[in-house]
């Protein structure tokens, strides 16, 4: 009986599953960034949903801005872009022992702190408030920053934020973020 040459073969196998070894470890290692991904992704989503509450809440609790009219109302006036507007202008800060402010500084003070938070907080974040009937477009099956202008309907905050996809593209791909967050904040007052 003669003996075959069998020289090599064992390294053949160690490299066949050393190579198979690393895809498991580079499938690992992309599954474990997706997840950082949407980890991320829903820390903003967190985040946009307690900036809009708190909004919501600084304009119900607001009574004297409430009360004064579409036109007067400081909150319909928020239309901010932190991707192409410069930093929120500081109006008169009425926490200060030598500030005297009116309800309605005391509400642009507030504003102008939130805005601030949404501009750290958010990555290209965006925020509009606006009266608002539909904020969802059924169509596009998405939330829109498209207003409809009809006094009788609720408030509506809207934000966004400039997010990766799953594949890593940015979802501002036509350059308009869509709002990720739209709260209708019912007014007590009527």
């Amino acid at each position: 009986m003669k003996l075959k040459h069998t020289q090599g073969f064992s390294l053949v196998e160690v490299l066949i599953a050393v190579f198979v070894l690393a895809l498991g470890v580079i499938g690992a290692a992309g599954l474990q960034l997706a997840a950082v991904r949407t980890t991320q992704q829903s820390g903003f989503q967190s985040t946009a949903v307690a900036l809009a509450s708190e909004l919501a809440d600084k304009m119900r609790s607001s009574d004297a801005a409430m009360k004064g009219g579409d036109a007067n109302n400081p909150f319909l006036a928020i239309n901010y872009n932190s991707l192409t507007d410069s930093a929120p202008s500081a109006p008169t800060m009425c926490f200060t022992s030598a500030a005297s402010c009116d309800a309605n500084g005391l509400v642009k003070a507030e504003i102008y702190e939130w805005l601030v938070r949404v501009k750290d907080l958010l990555p290209g974040g965006r925020v509009l408030v606006c009266r608002d009937s539909a904020p969802f477009n059924s169509t596009a099956k998405a939330l829109t920053w498209t207003c409809t202008a009809d006094s009788s309907s609720g408030m509506t905050i809207k934000i966004g934020w400039k997010s990766k996809n799953p594949d890593g593209s940015f979802n501002d791909s036509n350059g308009s973020i869509p709002p990720s967050v739209a709260i209708t904040v019912e007014s007590y007052v009527k």
